[in-house]
């Protein structure tokens, strides 16, 4: 059984490097000087590679040069089964780190974290197909099977530690990236080093989770979303700045930290072609595997951090995974809410330094 850790910071300013110091049943962190790197703008495509095994580097682009001591991250496009898949990466020593983001987001979503972990580690964000600016088929076109599926993105980010990172790596996931982390690390366990799961989705809307009266209704009202305009206009409805900015401030609980910058980083690859598809299929899909399905399967450490105010997966419930054998720890993220490494990137940063550290 894991122990519960509480992580404290001090307000973010400028800093150095963290040091960190445990107290007897506890752990903090304290943040002395660290300096907080920003992420500048993407630039030109400066190079390209032939195909290699399972896909290929067909272009990337890297930050400007505004600042001597600033990390440049790369944006770079990948090959996969025939798909285009975006991902960004910065760091050329130490282990490696694939940051997976969660539902509807994309790896935007990591740009408080790439920068400075890559001062250390080699570090890599993917966009998931379907999500982001990677390619998004209309999951029609399989003949009926279900291709949005946690077996599909494990076996993407499987496939991409072998191609694209060449290297076993460290999965720091959020939310339903979380599932994607622990099918990845159960399909194949010789690729992944370990796992940190932050705010994982409980997946609450799933078929299991709901009474057995109410599953038919359920069926019947996806399958309205599916296969019927109603989905699209669902859809349209919500695919807004003001809607989105609104969604947001509901799961960050510091709203401050709800900018226009994240909201066109969410919304902007939303309303791409092909886009309201893989929504309508995602919130359609409540099969597949549970954490607690999972969790028993993972063979690597497993470090599970929780934003105390996360008011879509509430720690009281997150809790019971500590319980697993593979979980090292469960560590409370104080005044955070759902997605604490964008929220409060000064806590969980160092947090997936130690983690690293350790292993």
């Amino acid at each position: 059984m894991a122990k519960t850790s509480t992580f404290a910071a001090l307000p973010l300013t400028n800093f150095k490097s963290p040091s960190l110091f445990r107290v007897k049943n506890s752990s903090f962190i304290s943040f002395t000087d660290t300096h907080f790197l920003r992420q500048s703008n993407l630039t030109s495509i400066v190079r390209s590679s032939s195909p290699r095994g399972i896909g290929f580097v067909s272009c990337s682009s890297v930050t400007d040069e505004a600042s001597s001591d600033e990390l440049q991250v790369q944006t770079l496009t990948w090959k996969w089964k025939g798909y285009s898949i975006r991902y960004q990466c910065a760091g050329t020593t130490g282990p490696a780190l694939v940051l997976v983001h969660g539902f509807g987001a994309n790896s935007d979503h990591w740009r408080k974290n790439t920068p400075i972990l890559g001062k250390t580690h080699r570090v890599y964000s993917i966009d998931l197909i379907g999500y982001g600016y990677s390619d998004k088929p209309n999951p029609r076109e399989f003949g009926g099977e279900p291709f949005y599926t946690f077996e599909t993105w494990g076996e993407q980010l499987n496939d991409f530690c072998l191609d694209v990172v060449k290297d076993k790596a460290f999965f720091i996931c959020n939310s339903i990236g979380g599932l994607v982390g622990l099918q990845a690390a159960v399909s194949k366990p010789e690729i992944c080093r370990g796992l940190m799961l932050i705010n994982i989705s409980l997946r609450m809307l799933h078929i299991k989770k709901q009474p057995l009266i109410g599953r038919p209704f359920i069926k019947s009202f996806q399958n309205l979303l599916r296969n019927t305009p109603v989905g699209k206009l669902f859809f349209k409805s919500i695919a807004k700045p003001e809607t989105v900015k609104s969604i947001l401030c509901q799961c960050y609980h510091d709203s401050s930290q709800v900018t226009d910058e994240l909201v066109e980083a969410i919304l902007r690859p939303g309303l791409e072609p092909g886009a309201v598809d893989v929504f309508l299929e995602f919130i359609c899909y409540s099969g597949g595997p549970l954490p607690e399905d999972l969790l028993p399967l993972v063979k690597c450490p497993v470090l599970i951090a929780w934003g105390e105010k996360d008011p879509w997966e509430p720690i009281e419930l997150g809790r019971a995974y500590s319980n697993f054998d593979a979980v090292e720890d469960f560590v409370v993220l104080p005044e955070a809410g759902h997605c604490p490494q964008d929220e409060k990137p000064e806590m969980v940063n160092p947090l997936i330094e130690s983690f690293v550290a350790r292993h």
